[in-house]
């Protein structure tokens, strides 16, 4: 397992996939990630490059990076790496903090403001953050854009970035099932089914549950919000207090792992290794590498070869992951994860692969073929027939 990641971080900064989505419709499938679109060869040839002296970096931001190990944290710590990766000084660096992703207005304040300062590069990092960076990078031509999540781009000057996160919570959803003695797992999720993003992590977590222990049920309480404390807190809560005795989450704080810890059962973290946080009860966590992206972004910036293309990295590229197991899994839980991490790297196991049978007793896909990436990032608006969700 250790040589295999370390094989992994090896390729973090070397190997990237950018794939371009069209410009010309507004549908979600024609936005997705791989479908084989030619590069954009009138962009990259109009591209001359930026200097590194002359790059200035803006980035905005959910919430404050510093209030713990959530999303912006995160990314965040993406940010220092590609920094530190580049050698680019403080001084380049723009950060908007707290940036409410349902306010237009907000949004537009806070790109307006990295304009103003002088950023030529501008990372907008979350969802709703999406139709307003399309909107300034019409009006600013000559800026680099780069939204994270959601799925618009226009193959010039603005793209996206997201990530196969689905891999990883497949491996940490093997990592539940072997642990849970109630056969009853929480999951604390942003949004409702009408969101893939979140939608696609709960059925890969429920899948790499079922694959090991076929009697537990993933429990999904959803906040309908991307960062809300009080309302992730009340989620766990519940949860908790329903006998679930591992906490899995598609939210920005840490509360499923803290008040896990608090309750005496076990946690699977998000977005940055959580068990610094709660040591006892960290199973693992599932994490994001966005230095992999971000360097990877900005050097074709530099180098002049960006070409307007999305990127879509997994396991392979160093992107996606989780951290080493905690020493109090139970026995056979190390060898499973590895078995699934060779198939999934090997491209043997694709996690959405073959027949799949949802909730509500109907099924998608098809026998010897695995969804598209169309499907995974925009059209999975169905749970996994281990899936429950609490109203």
């Amino acid at each position: 397992m250790k040589e295999m990641r370390k094989h992994r971080s090896l390729l973090i900064f070397s190997v990237c996939i950018f794939l371009l989505s069209a410009c010309s419709s507004k549908s979600i499938d024609d936005y997705a990630t791989n479908k084989g679109y030619e590069q954009n060869k009138e962009a990259a040839d109009n591209v001359k490059g930026i200097s590194k002296e002359d790059i200035k970096i803006g980035v905005l931001h959910i919430s404050d990076p510093a209030e713990g190990s959530g999303y912006s944290y995160t990314h965040d710590i993406g940010i220092q790496g590609m920094q530190e990766n580049l050698g680019l000084s403080d001084e380049q660096i723009i950060r908007k903090l707290n940036v409410d992703d349902g306010d237009t207005e907000a949004i537009e304040k806070a790109i307006q403001e990295c304009v103003d300062e002088g950023c030529n590069v501008i990372f907008t990092t979350s969802w709703g953050y999406m139709q307003p960076t399309a909107d300034m990078a019409e009006k600013y031509p000559d800026i680099y854009f780069s939204h994270g999540t959601g799925y618009m781009s226009n193959g010039k000057n603005f793209n996206n970035y997201f990530g196969r996160i689905y891999q990883a919570r497949y491996l940490s959803g093997i990592v539940a099932g072997m642990n849970t003695k109630t056969n009853k797992i929480g999951y604390v999720a942003a949004q409702d089914s009408s969101n893939s993003e979140v939608t696609g992590g709960i059925d890969a977590f429920a899948m790499g549950v079922y694959s090991v222990n076929p009697d537990a049920v993933v429990y999904v309480k959803v906040t309908n919000s991307w960062y809300d404390p009080e309302a992730e807190k009340a989620a766990t809560e519940e949860l908790l207090a329903m006998g679930c005795d591992v906490m899995s989450q598609h939210c920005d704080t840490p509360y499923p792992q803290t008040l896990a810890q608090e309750k005496g059962v076990y946690g699977i973290g998000y977005n940055s290794d959580m068990s610094k946080e709660t040591p006892d009860s960290c199973l693992c966590s599932v994490i994001w590498n966005w230095s992999a992206y971000y360097t990877s972004a900005v050097q074709s910036i530099i180098d002049g070869t960006w070409d307007g293309s999305n990127y879509y990295g997994g396991m392979s590229e160093g992107l996606v992951d989780i951290t080493e197991l905690a020493d109090f899994c139970a026995e056979g839980t190390r060898e499973k994860v590895d078995e699934a991490t060779s198939q999934i790297l090997s491209g043997t196991f694709n996690v959405f692969d073959g027949v799949i049978e949802t909730n509500d007793g109907s099924t998608v896909g098809e026998e010897g073929k695995t969804l598209d990436d169309a499907t995974i990032t925009g059209g999975i608006n169905w749970y996994f027939k281990n899936v429950v969700v609490v109203d």
